[in-house]
Formats: structure tokens, sequence, C-alpha cells
């Protein structure tokens, strides 16, 4: 390790000096001091944690004496004090981390569960960051600065070089040193998470109406009561209807219901509206027959993306090692580079074989392709069983929130665990039922509950929540064991978000099982292939358009939300044309743009087909194998780099090739 180490600090030496408010000449005086102190065999992590802690050391913090005495008074020499300062570091994390999780969820419990209207003050209260004053608050004490002393940031090149040399403590160690890597003030954070709030209660309203649009022949498609979130509720829909007598008409009209979405001509009045009714195709409303006039949603969409893009620049001048949000997201977050995850989704999605699956599509639909089959949905083994039958069955076994968390342990035993493991895990879980569309909240302490969120109606939970939440129960298997059986606090989790979308995946593709469906279809493994592979061809081509979004927005920081909406719509329609033209032969569609994460989730779209591609790769992995025993296999590594996360779980980095390899088996055998 030590040589590892010093390797990296020669190689890395000049990256890590600063212009900052601590001289060069003071840095180096420092390290001198230590290394004559301490001796030539602690060279690494002097040369490495002295920069780093000089890079955010600022004049209200000390002068240059008192920086090199704070340095010669804090760093740790001997391997039985470092550990002990971690232990201690790492138990006070996790309580003021898990404390402040836990307040977070109960401030935005009106936001996020269907408790009935929101108050003003809701939204304030959903908007308070409990943590957005731990970072001024940790440098103004120095446990900041005797963090990054002690365990300094490791680049994610420099992660990936030692990623096999490395010991379970010495990643730990690593970890730790991710933690204090920029000095963002609480006003930043706080705007934040504000406008994240905002954002997100945007979307979780934004509902449509079905049952109040009309055709050009003014007839009503869809069934009393019904309302559908934007994106995912309209696309559910879409997918729903396929192998439906009536599909068509109703899958032509959500897609204008969307386009009028992305291009902000939707009357506003018509959101979340049951008083009026609208005709999408024309832009028609009417109350009682009569015309009404409106005025269109003012572009709100897109200030709200806006509203991100400017809070998160905000921070950009307090981040020394990730100076761009992009950076921040993909160095960072998902600890994979921006050009190394394009470079991969293009790869897929300008696959010659994308032509042969699209006109298999086509084919089977007995019509050429339209552009909202991008969601098609007929490889799946349930397009063959009335969505009727499946929310009859569903609202019957789940009529409320409590009545599926009493069953979450028989649906774990047909996942695989044990009884006792299966209880363990689900005590582990609390269910609630969702105001948006779901999600899953993690725990952030070993003494704290995740929480699985969907839609439950009063007449129970319908197939479209049930399916959302049993992908919801993979992310929360996966957040109980990444948390709770990895052997160290700071190695808690998954790599990136793409992990935990890769186990949700699994689960949800298993929904028809765990109701006790068995579909006979001699070709599902090649038909589940197919679905993959299209899915991964549909969400890499709207995360190309997020990247791209926010590249522009970068270069043209001082752009209007029109501007903005004028050059997504724009972007949209070249990934389309490049992309998906060929395959559609259509051109000039900005459907790509619709996707609500764009909206309220920053840059978080490319977890999505990431974890389609690792979903499938440890697929390959389980065959044959018990999953729960794999699962608890592979999570229990907790947040090593993607890429060694991989090569241990299935003996491979991330690829599309054994995606693609089975897309070309699939074919010859169809």
């Amino acid at each position: 390790m030590a040589f590892v180490l010093a390797l990296a600090a020669c190689g890395n030496e000049k990256k890590q000096t600063t212009d900052g408010f601590i001289s060069d000449r003071m840095i180096e005086q420092t390290i001198d001091e230590l290394l004559a102190q301490h001796g030539d065999d602690r060279v690494a992590w002097i040369r490495k944690g002295v920069p780093q802690v000089a890079a955010l050391w600022t004049q209200k913090d000390g002068s240059s004496d008192e920086f090199k005495a704070f340095c010669l008074e804090h760093f740790i020499n001997d391997a039985e004090g470092r550990d002990k300062l971690f232990q201690s570091l790492s138990r006070n994390f996790e309580a003021i981390w898990g404390h402040g999780n836990q307040v977070t969820i109960e401030l935005n419990k009106p936001l996020n569960l269907d408790w009935g209207p929101l108050q003003p003050v809701d939204l304030l209260f959903a908007g308070y960051s409990a943590g957005a004053h731990f970072y001024d608050d940790f440098f103004q004490n120095r446990i900041a600065f005797i963090t990054i002393l002690n365990f300094p940031f490791w680049s994610l090149e420099e992660k990936s070089s030692m990623a096999e040399s490395w010991t379970r403590k010495e990643w730990a160690y690593a970890r730790m040193g991710d933690v204090f890597i920029s000095r963002v003030p609480a006003r930043v954070s706080q705007e934040i998470s504000r406008i994240s709030t905002e954002s997100d209660s945007y979307i979780s309203d934004y509902n449509i109406r079905m049952d109040q649009l009309r055709d050009n022949d003014n007839q009503k498609l869809f069934p009393d009561g019904m309302s559908l979130i934007t994106h995912w509720g309209l696309r559910d829909e879409i997918k729903s209807n396929y192998g439906m007598e009536d599909a068509l008409p109703k899958q032509e009209m959500i897609y204008q219901v969307m386009l009028r979405i992305i291009q902000q001509d939707i009357p506003q009045m018509v959101i979340n509206n049951p008083e009026v009714q609208w005709n999408p195709y024309e832009n028609i409303v009417t109350r009682d027959g009569q015309t009404q006039d409106f005025e269109r949603e003012p572009d709100t969409r897109y200030q709200q993306l806006l509203n991100n893009f400017n809070a998160h620049k905000a921070s950009d001048n307090y981040n020394p090692n990730y100076p761009t949000y992009i950076q921040r997201a993909f160095d960072s977050g998902l600890e994979l580079s921006q050009k190394e995850v394009e470079e991969l989704f293009v790869e897929l999605v300008s696959s010659p074989l994308l032509k042969e699956v699209g006109a298999l599509i086509s084919q089977r639909l007995g019509r050429d392709l339209q552009p909202y089959d991008i969601w098609y949905d007929g490889f799946k083994a349930r397009s063959s069983i009335s969505e009727e039958y499946l929310d009859e069955l569903t609202r019957g076994l789940y009529p409320d929130a409590a009545a599926l968390e009493r069953d979450l342990p028989s649906i774990l035993v047909k996942l695989g665990y044990s009884r006792q493991r299966a209880e363990y895990i689900s005590s582990k879980i609390t269910v609630e039922a969702s105001r948006g569309a779901g999600h899953a909240w993690p725990a952030m302490m070993r003494s704290q509950q995740s929480r699985l969120r969907t839609r439950i109606p009063e007449s129970g939970m319908d197939y479209k929540g049930y399916n959302i939440a049993i992908h919801e129960l993979g992310h929360n298997v996966e957040q109980t064991i990444s948390l709770y059986d990895v052997d160290f606090y700071m190695m808690r989790g998954v790599p990136n978000t793409a992990f935990t979308e890769a186990l949700a995946f699994i689960y949800q593709t298993r929904d028809l099982k765990l109701l006790n469906i068995n579909v006979d279809e001699p070709n599902v493994e090649y038909l589940n292939t197919l679905d993959k592979f299209w899915g991964s061809y549909e969400i890499m081509g709207v995360s190309l358009v997020d990247m791209a979004v926010w590249n522009w927005l970068y270069a043209n920081p001082n752009a209007t939300a029109q501007q903005l909406r004028d050059e997504t719509i724009s972007i949209a329609k070249e990934v389309w044309n490049q992309y998906f033209a060929p395959v559609f032969g259509i051109e000039d569609q900005p459907i790509l743009a619709i996707y609500s994460h764009m909206i309220s989730y920053p840059l978080y779209l490319s977890a999505y087909p990431l974890g389609r591609l690792i979903e499938f790769q440890i697929e390959q992995r389980v065959q044959g194998k018990n999953l729960a025993d794999e699962s608890d296999r592979m999570f229990t590594a907790g947040s090593l780099i993607p890429q060694e996360w991989m090569r241990n779980a299935v003996g491979q980095p991330i690829s599309n090739q054994p995606l693609l390899n089975a897309v070309e088996e699939a074919l010859r055998n169809l």
C-alpha cells in the first residue's frame, strides 16, 4: 500500500498544489516539517493530504502559520491512531447523516405521501435542508480539515489504478476521503434543496385528467376518474395498451398530450383540472360544451430545469475537484466519466440490430412504427394478459399500504430468501402510499427504515402501482443489504444509482411470478432479451438528450426558459434523427424530451440505461443460481467503484456486448 501511495503521490504532486490563500511555499514547508517529524514512510499521505487541506483553507480559518501548525498537530502517523480516528468519524457521521435524513423524510411527507392538498407552508418545510450547514459547521470546527489531512481524496483515475490492491479497510479510508472534497456554503446548499423541492412538487402534482380528454369527434376514450402523472403515468398507459383492440386511438391521444407538454402550448387550465374538457389534437378547451379561452403553460417546465441548473452552477466555484455539475454527476456521482457513459450509449443506439428489432415490432403490430413505439411493451409476457384482470387481482391483494407491507416476507421468500432472512429484510422496510409515481427512500443509519412508496388509490393498488412497488422493493432490498450487512459504514451503498436500479429492474421483471401467474411462452427468454434491448435503446436516447441539454446550458448560462425550451426540442429532434429515424422511418420527433427526470432529477437519467446493462449482466450471472444468495453476495461489496464492483460480481466490466450477443441469438431463433 505504501509503495502504491508513493507512486500516486509522485505522479500527482503538481495537481495537488493550490493557488489559493495558502501559498505553494507554505505547503512545501509544512510537508517538509511533517516528513522530518514522521519520516519518509508517510510521504504519500503527507504529500496528498496537506495540499488538499490548503485548497479549502480560507483566511477565515486562520493565518498561513496557523495552517502549518494545524497540520503538524493533527496529522496521525501510526496505523492504530488513524484507525481510531476513522472509527470515531464513521460513528458520528452515521448519527448525523442518519438523523438528518430522518428529519428530511418527516418534513417531506406532505409532499411525498398521499395526504391530500398541499399547504404553502408544507413546501417551505420540505425545502428546508437539515444538512445545509453541515459543511460550514465542520470546516469551522476543523473536523473537515482533520478528515482531509488523514484521509485524503483519491480521484477516479487513482481509485481505478489501485482498485485491485486495496484492502476493504483501505477502500473505506478512501470513501472517508470523499466526504470533504468541496466547501459549498450553507446558503448555496439550502438553495439547491429549495429548488429541488419546488421542481419535485411541480412534477408530483402534474396530472392529466384522462377522463376529460376528447378526440376530434368529441369522444371520451378513457374511463371516469382516470388521472395520470406526467410522464410516468402517460408512458405506462401507452405501454399497457399494446395488444388491446382499441389501443391505437388511445396511444395517439396520449402522444398528442406529450407533445403539448414538451412544446409548452398545453393550456394551463387543463393541468389537474377535472372541470374542463380538452382536445389535445386541436388544443381546444371546453366547459359544458362552450369553448374556453386559455393561456398556455408559460414555459414553467423549462424554468424548473433552468432553476436547477442555476442552483447547481452556483456551487461550481466551491468544488475544486469537480468544478461543474456535469463532472459532479458523472465523475463523482456515477464514478464514470461523461465521455465513457456517452460512448457506451452511442454504441448501443447505433447498433444495426435495432432495425431488425424495429421491423419485428412493426410486423407484430401490423402497422408502421410510430414515435411512441419507443415504449413498445409487447415483448413482455404480461402483454397477453388483460390489464383489467391484473388490476382486479392486485386491488384484491393490496387494498392499502399495510397489506403490501404484511406481504413483503412472502414476496421475498418467492424471490429465494429463507423465511428468517425475508422477515429480517422486511422488518427494515416501511410501505407508504405515494403522492407521485413512487420511489424508494433509503435509511442512512443502521437503526432506521427504508421507505417503499407507490400510488395506492382508495380502490386499492392497481397493477401499475404494484409493478412500481416491486421495482421499489428491489431498491429497498439493496438499501438494506448495503447498509446493514457491509463491513464498514463508509462502504455502505452501491457504486452509483445504476446498481440499485439494476436490482430494482430484476425484481420488476418477476412481478407476474410473484402474483403466481405463469405465462406459457416458449420463447420467453428471447422475448425478454428483446424487451431489455428495446428499453435500453429508448432510455439511452433520452439520456443523450439530457446530457446534451446540460452541455448546452453550461455553454449558454444566461439562457431564458424560452431559449432552453427551443434548444431542448431541437436537441431531442437531433438525437431522434441520428439514432431513431433510421429505425422508425420518421424524422423530427421531440418525444425524447418528455421525461420528468430532466426537470426534477438533474442528470439522473443515465443511471437507468446503465442499470439495464448491469441488470442483464447480473441476470446472466445468476442463471441456475439462487437470486437471493447472489444478491447478498454482490451487494455486501458496498460502494466500490463501478468497474471493480462488476469484476467482483460478474467477472467483467459494464458492457453492451453481452446484451448485443443475446439479441443476435434471439433474432436468429424468433
